[in-house]
């Protein structure tokens, strides 16, 4: 397939926000929207967005997963941003309503159709660098996507990076895409200088998650990864795979840890480690690079356990496993 997230649907679906009130959702042409050259989302920033999926079953049928979570997050980051207030029942009318259209388009097994929701500040005033925007857009883009990482499930190279951060500590909970721009440049500069896929921003020694992805080390039975707090991102897929290791039986630890123990449990043999999102979904570390020296994480393949709970994702997600959590949502056409 094309490369992740550069194919679009030609038609997507919105709403604005003007006079303190929602509009009615309408379906409308994806490659243009239309902004004062003033609206505030291009000089300060208001906006937020989300990464869901829909995926077709073997017999035709259409689910998106976790659609609810998703909607609470975009609401949430919304509120963090003073964007006015996503209206959750008329945001999941909407994604149900353009994937509906466009159901017949949803990919096979592996693929998936990408559903991109995203909320933007569209008041003209040049002068409001500390005040809400009072109007805003929502939409809701769709891609038919395949494979995030070209290489698949090939374990990535990671560097440790732990003078830099990747956002703003109160910010990183929201979807913003600040957050995304503000890691770029030195994640072009790790692909340049050390050959690696993405940054694990350790500010200070404290592991915290990726440029594009929240990270789990797998050490035996048990998963460690970073306590829930306003620093990082509360990923989905995190939430997803943390709730299938309790279903296996294994110990979930999420609790605040070092560059140090990181590096001392990945030289161990049977460690695992593995990046966790939306478009990621499950995808193996095999290298940590940290002060220009290599270290091996467990034998620097993908690992066992890694690949069972990407499976194991993939098939309730797929409708080859039994969904007991509730996690899908059908899609009638």
């Amino acid at each position: 397939m094309a490369a992740f997230g550069t194919v679009f649907m030609p038609q997507m679906i919105q709403a604005h926000f003007t006079d303190n009130t929602w509009s009615e959702s309408s379906v409308v042409p994806s490659d243009k929207i239309e902004l004062h050259a003033g609206a505030h989302v291009l000089h300060y920033s208001s906006t937020c967005f989300e990464g869901l999926k829909a995926f077709r079953h073997e017999d035709g049928s259409v689910y998106i997963f976790r659609m609810d979570a998703n909607i609470a997050r975009m609401k949430q980051s919304s509120h963090l941003l003073s964007l006015p207030e996503v209206d959750g029942p008329m945001l999941e009318k909407m994604i149900i309503d353009i994937v509906r259209q466009y159901a017949d388009e949803t990919p096979l097994p592996p693929g998936s159709m990408y559903i991109r929701p995203t909320h933007i500040g569209t008041e003209a005033a040049i002068g409001k660098a500390a005040v809400p925007s009072l109007s805003s857009l929502l939409y809701v883009l769709l891609s038919p996507v395949g494979d995030y990482f070209a290489g698949g499930a090939t374990a990535l190279r990671v560097l440790l990076e732990e003078d830099g951060m990747r956002c703003a500590p109160h910010m990183g909970m929201i979807k913003s895409g600040g957050n995304y721009a503000s890691a770029l440049a030195p994640i072009t500069a790790a692909r340049i200088q050390h050959k690696a896929d993405q940054i694990l921003f350790c500010p200070g020694g404290d592991v915290q998650e990726t440029g594009a992805a929240n990270f789990i080390l797998i050490d035996g039975n048990e998963i460690i990864t970073k306590a829930l707090d306003s620093t990082f991102l509360h990923g989905v897929t995190r939430s997803s795979i943390l709730t299938i290791a309790k279903d296996l039986g294994m110990t979930v630890s999420e609790r605040n840890f070092t560059v140090t123990e990181l590096l001392e449990r990945a030289a161990k043999p049977g460690t695992e480690a593995a990046l966790s999102g939306t478009a990621a979904v499950l995808t193996p570390v095999g290298t940590f690079i940290h002060n220009d020296k290599e270290y091996k994480v467990g034998t620097g393949e993908a690992g066992p356990t890694t690949m069972r709970l990407r499976q194991v994702l993939n098939d309730i997600q797929w409708g080859k496993a039994q969904d007991k959590h509730g996690w899908l949502t059908k899609i009638d056409v």
